[in-house]
C-alpha cells in the first residue's frame, strides 16, 4: 500500500460519490466539435466510460492509500455542518465494511458502461437514448456510492432513493417486454419501503439527539429505550428487507430482472441488493442491538425460507416444458442467495457477519458476470427461453459458442458455490454463524435455520447443473443439417467479463483480503462500539 496524504484520501472519497452526478450533467450538455467522432451518440457513450473509469480509478487509488492496519477506523472523513438545527451534518468516509462495496460499485458500472459503448442500448421507442443513458448510468452510480460512503441516517436515505428514479427509466425507457409493468412494480414496493425506513431513521435520530452514524453506533443504543429500539429496527427493517429482497417482499425482483435491459439487470443484482443488507449491518445492528436481537430470529427463519424457496422457484424455471426465462432463474437465484446474507447478519455473530459481508461482494460478481452472460446468449439467439435455447437451437453451447457456454458454465458453478470460488466463502460462514449465534439468541432454533439452509445449498447445486445441462450441453440432432456457430465472445466482452471472472477467483482463493478488511470493523461494533 503507498502512504496517501488524509486530505488527498477526502478528495479521493468526495469525487468518488460527486464525480459520476458532475458527469450525469455533463452528459446531456452538446458535445464538443472535437470530441464528437463519427457521432454525437459515440461521443456521449465515449464519456461515460470516461467518467465511470476515473471514478474507478479514483477507488482503486482510495484502495491503495486505505490504512489495512486499521480497518476499523473511519479513514478519508468528511465532516460539514448541512442543518445545524436537527445536527444533520455532510458526513463521508470509508472503513473496512464500506471500501469493498465502493470498489464493487465503481467497477461494475464501469464495465456497464464500456459494455455499452460498443453495444449502444437502443430503447424500444423512438427518440434520443445514448444522452439519458449515460446520464441515468451516472446518476445511479453516484447515488449508489453515496449510500456507502455517507455516515448520516438523513444523508443515507437520500441517497437511497436518489438510486430509484434512474433505475425506474432504465427499466421502462431501456426495457424489454412487460418493462412498464415491472418498472411501476419497482418503484412502488421500494418507495413504500423507504416511507417506512424514514419514520425508523427520524425516531432514532430524534430520540438520540444525533443523526450521525459514527456516534450512534459507537453509542451502541445506551441512549435509546428498549421499545424505541424495537419500533426502530422494525420500520428500518421493513424498508431494507424490500431492497433486499427478502421473502416474501421479493415479487418486484424477477418481473425487473426480466425485464431490465443488461447493464440495468447488472446493477440492480451487483450494486443495489447491496444497499439493503449493508444498511442491516451498517444502522440496524450497531445503532438497535437491542432491538435487533428481538427480531434476529424472524429475520433468519424469513432468510432460510427465501433460500429454499428461491432454490425452488429456479427448479421449477429450469425444468423440460416449464418455458422458464434464464434472467428470472438467475432473479430468483437472488432471492436464494441474498438469504444467506441475511441469515449469517441474523446471527449478530462475527463469523456470520463476517459470512454476509463476504457473500454481498461474491454474489455482486458472480451475479453481474451471470447477467451479462445472459445479455449475451439473448443478442445471438434472439431468447433467453430455457426450451428454446435447449432443444429448438440444436447444438448447444459448448458446441456453437465454446468460450461462451464455458463462461456460463463458470458462473454457475461459482454461483452454486464450488470450493475455490467466491461463492464458497460467503454461504459456509453464514451457516457457521448460524451453527453458533451470539449470545442470548436460540441455538437450537438457529441449528435448525442452518440445517435449512444447507438443504438450500443442495438445491442451488440442483438448478445451477441442471441449467449448465440443458444450454450449455448437447450434440446437434441426428438426421438435420449442422446447426450454425453463434459468435463466441467479442473482445469488447472479455474486456468486460473477465475482471469479474478473475476477481471471482482470487477471493475464493485468498479470502482474507477480503475478510482481513471486515473483521476488524465487525468485531468492534458488535463488541460495542469500543475496544
Amino acid at each position: 500500500m503507498i502512504d496517501i496524504n488524509e486530505s488527498v484520501m477526502r478528495f479521493l472519497l468526495a469525487f468518488v460519490v460527486v464525480g459520476p452526478l458532475l458527469g450525469a450533467a455533463a452528459a446531456l450538455l452538446p458535445a464538443p466539435p472535437g470530441l464528437k467522432g463519427r457521432s454525437p451518440e459515440q461521443a456521449v457513450l465515449r464519456h461515460g466510460v470516461t467518467v465511470t473509469g476515473a471514478v474507478l480509478a479514483a477507488a482503486v487509488v482510495l484502495v491503495l492509500g486505505f490504512d489495512h492496519d486499521h480497518p476499523s477506523t473511519m479513514q478519508a472523513t468528511t465532516d460539514i455542518s448541512w442543518i445545524p438545527a436537527l445536527d444533520v451534518r455532510i458526513h463521508l468516509g470509508v472503513d473496512g465494511i464500506s471500501l469493498p462495496l465502493l470498489v464493487l460499485t465503481a467497477l461494475l458500472t464501469f464495465l456497464c458502461a464500456l459494455h455499452s459503448y460498443f453495444k449502444r442500448p437502443v430503447p424500444p421507442v423512438a427518440g434520443p437514448s445514448p444522452k439519458g443513458f449515460v446520464a441515468l448510468l451516472l446518476l445511479l452510480e453516484s447515488g449508489t456510492l453515496a449510500s456507502f460512503a455517507v455516515l448520516d441516517l438523513l444523508l443515507f436515505f437520500l441517497a437511497f432513493e436518489t438510486v430509484l428514479i434512474p433505475m425506474y427509466f432504465l427499466i421502462a425507457r431501456w426495457g424489454g417486454e412487460g418493462r412498464a409493468a415491472a418498472a411501476w412494480k419497482f418503484i412502488l414496493y421500494t418507495l413504500l419501503g423507504s416511507v417506512v425506513m424514514l419514520l425508523g431513521l427520524l425516531l432514532i435520530g430524534l430520540r438520540a439527539g444525533t443523526f450521525d452514524m459514527v456516534a450512534l453506533a459507537t453509542d451502541n443504543g445506551r441512549s435509546l429505550t428498549a421499545s424505541v429500539q424495537v419500533v426502530a429496527v422494525l420500520a428500518i427493517g421493513l424498508g431494507l428487507a424490500v431492497k433486499t429482497p427478502m421473502w416474501p417482499l421479493h415479487t418486484w425482483l424477477p418481473d425487473a430482472h426480466t425485464a431490465a435491459p443488461t447493464a440495468g439487470s447488472v446493477l440492480l443484482a451487483g450494486v443495489l441488493l447491496k444497499m439493503g443488507t449493508y444498511g442491516f449491518v451498517r444502522i440496524v445492528l450497531p445503532i438497535a442491538p437491542d432491538g435487533f436481537r428481538t427480531f434476529a430470529p424472524y429475520l433468519a427463519a424469513f432468510a432460510v425460507v427465501g433460500i429454499v424457496y428461491g432454490s425452488l422457484a429456479c427448479l421449477a424455471l429450469a425444468r423440460r416444458g416449464a418455458g422458464g426465462d434464464l434472467k428470472r432463474l438467475i432473479a430468483y437465484s437472488s432471492v436464494g442467495h441474498m438469504g444467506f446474507v441475511l441469515l449469517g447478519i441474523a446471527t449478530m455473530s462475527p463469523t456470520g457477519v463476517n459470512g454476509a459481508l463476504f457473500a454481498n461482494i461474491a454474489h455482486g460478481l458472480i451475479t453481474g458476470l451471470l447477467f451479462f452472460l445472459v445479455g449475451g446468449v439473448k443478442e445471438r439467439t434472439g431468447s433467453t427461453d430455457l426450451d428454446a435455447l435447449a432443444e429448438d437451437t440444436g447444438a448447444a453451447l459448448y458446441g456453437r459458442a465454446p468460450r461462451l457456454g464455458g463462461l456460463l458454465a463458470f458462473g454457475a458453478v461459482a454461483s452454486l458455490g464450488l470450493p475455490g470460488l467466491a461463492g464458497f466463502w460467503g454461504e459456509m460462514l453464514a451457516l457457521f454463524g448460524a451453527f453458533r449465534p451470539a449470545a442470548g439468541l436460540s441455538r437450537p432454533a438457529f441449528l435448525t435455520f442452518m440445517a435449512i439452509g444447507a438443504l438450500g445449498t443442495l438445491l442451488t447445486a440442483a438448478y445451477m447443473l441442471l441449467v449448465v445441462r440443458r444450454v450449455c450441453m448437447g450434440g446437434v440432432p441426428q438426421g438435420t443439417e449442422a446447426t450454425p456457430r453463434l459468435a463466441d465472445v467479442r473482445p469488447y466482452e472479455f474486456a468486460a467479463w473477465t475482471p469479474l471472472v478473475a476477481l471471482t477467483v482470487v477471493a475464493g482463493l485468498w479470502p482474507k483480503a477480503l475478510l482481513g478488511l471486515t473483521d476488524p470493523a465487525v468485531q468492534l461494533f458488535l463488541a460495542g462500539g469500543t475496544r
